[in-house]
């Protein structure tokens, strides 16, 4: 019996992979990957990993990663790789890498910063393994999901 699940190739698109299991759905929510202008969005979860045991993929068709959206994909899944799919085939496969600083991507969870009065959101990157950030106003620190969680979507 074949237990695989095939998936139709990408023409042309954009394969998120290796993202940690469970974390799929928070990536296309933070991505805004409700509107797919048309072309094929699939978000498969908790798929068997040779390297990780198991994992989530997202694959878009007709559609590129901005360098702000690939800065959200490494805070959410910081070992996931992208890659750029051209007629049919891997065109270029990228490691992502967490930016240092991360300016007006993270929303700040504590309702007593001033970031909740000021339109400006600032993060201090201290640790990659799992995601470490610390607010530069209030010092608050989120870890691991509680970043993907805090991430301004779209």
């Amino acid at each position: 019996m074949d237990t695989d699940m095939k998936v139709q190739k990408l023409a042309n698109g954009y394969v998120i992979d290796h993202v940690p299991a469970g974390n799929g759905l928070v990536l296309a929510k933070v991505l805004d990957l409700t509107t797919t202008n048309g072309g094929t969005l699939l978000v498969g979860t908790n798929l068997a990993s040779g390297k990780h045991g198991r994992k989530d993929i997202i694959k878009m068709e007709d559609r590129t990663l901005t360098e702000e959206e690939e800065s959200k994909v490494a805070l959410v899944a910081p070992n996931a790789t992208v890659s750029i799919i051209r007629d049919y085939k891997v065109a270029e496969k990228r490691t992502l890498r967490i930016p240092e600083a991360v300016e007006d991507l993270i929303r700040c969870p504590n309702p007593r910063c001033i970031t909740r009065l000021e339109p400006r959101q600032s993060f201090t990157v201290e640790g990659t393994d799992p995601v470490l950030v610390r607010c530069r106003y209030c010092e608050r620190t989120l870890q691991g999901n509680e970043v993907g969680e805090n991430i301004v979507p779209g």
